[in-house]
């Protein structure tokens, strides 16, 4: 599959650059996308949710009142679950939620997100660029020149580019990460998936 290579101001460089049909063009396996995202999302929960059992909240110490004679129900503790302010019953304790998956479920699960995209025509290559300074205005005129600025857009760098990072971290709806930082959660979480050139090439040496 060819696709072609824009230039940051919105035209075409006449370069079409050979996407690997061995990461691009799959028959994408939606069961391994299900699998990695769900990872994805239960990696970032922080499982420090907890509530007070009858043996942590405070008082409790004393019988309210007298077992019988007061024609009212027994209570032995303030700490009773029945009670406002007592303990809760079978509350959430913190835990840790990490699942792992193997590394061939991950890149088939990549490799599946990156063919939809290519698929759906939500994939655009733009050439290798850097920013001498970080400028917010900038980056938000490029991604302007490539029409896709106001959609949800992940933008995939080849490697570190930090003024590029610091220059797009503050535009709504867009995402900067290195090429072979991209979960397939992020592959997919987006309307437009945009990739610098050398972007490409980190993404296909790192799952073929």
């Amino acid at each position: 599959m060819k696709v072609d290579v824009y230039k940051i101001d919105g035209s075409k460089s006449g370069e079409q650059l050979e996407l690997s049909d061995e990461v691009f063009a799959i028959e994408p396996n939606d069961h391994v996308i299900y699998l990695a995202v769900k990872a994805h999302l239960a990696n970032k929960r922080q499982g420090t949710a907890k509530s007070k059992e009858r043996s942590e909240v405070n008082g409790g110490g004393k019988k309210p009142w007298r077992q019988k004679g007061r024609g009212g129900a027994r209570a032995g503790s303030s700490r009773s679950p029945l009670w406002v302010g007592g303990g809760t019953i079978f509350g959430p304790k913190p835990r840790n939620y990490r699942q792992k998956i193997n590394k061939k479920v991950k890149n088939l699960a990549r490799k599946s997100a990156l063919s939809y995209k290519a698929k759906a025509s939500q994939l655009l290559v733009v050439e290798d660029f850097k920013l001498d300074i970080p400028k917010t205005k900038e980056f938000a005129g490029i991604l302007e020149n490539l029409k896709v600025y106001g959609k949800k857009t992940l933008f995939l760098t080849n490697g570190i580019n930090e003024n590029v990072f610091r220059s797009g971290r503050n535009i709504e709806k867009v995402s900067i990460i290195e090429a072979g930082k991209a979960s397939t959660y992020d592959l997919l979480n987006n309307q437009i998936l945009v990739m610098q050139k050398g972007a490409v090439e980190e993404i296909v040496n790192t799952l073929k």
